[in-house]
């Protein structure tokens, strides 16, 4: 089988090399908020909440790159620990807004810290400046796909 024959140079591949770096990450932070009982999703959940009180189930779904579905079973859970409250009726069509407790924002504390730890050491081997120009590239990188995807619908 030649090069010709291969779909994709995994070797090459910035695509594959995204992924491999996006797995990584996800890795890391699962392994530091495991001793927490907080999935990544969980933590981007509560994340997003902090930043942008009273988003909606499908909002928060799509901030956390998972289905509707399962947001709602974690915002279920979250609302039953006292992590999260929302309104038993929408106040306006449909969305119920969900915000964070005192005790879902202590709860996101930790999370932060544990976080921000696998951040530091994913970037420690870049200076400022590079570390400004990878944010720059990948900024880039998501504008032209998500622009292409705009042209296409």
């Amino acid at each position: 089988m030649s090069q010709d024959d291969v779909g994709v140079d995994l070797e090459t591949s910035l695509g594959y090399l995204l992924k491999e770096a996006s797995s990584a990450l996800r890795a890391a932070m699962e392994e530091v908020l495991r001793p927490l009982e907080m999935s990544v999703t969980h933590y981007s959940c509560l994340e997003l909440l902090a930043q942008r009180p009273g988003l909606s189930n499908s909002e928060l779904a799509r901030g956390a790159f998972v289905t509707r579905q399962s947001m709602n079973v974690l915002l279920q859970t979250l609302e039953r620990e006292g992590h999260v409250t929302r309104p038993t009726e929408a106040p306006v069509g449909k969305v119920l807004p969900t915000r964070l407790t005192p005790r879902g924002r202590r709860r996101l504390e930790k999370a932060t810290a544990a976080v921000r730890s696998v951040e530091v050491r994913m970037l420690a081997g870049m200076t400022e400046a590079e570390q400004a120009g990878a944010f720059r590239i990948l900024r880039s990188m998501i504008h032209s796909l998500r622009e292409d995807n705009d042209r296409i619908r």
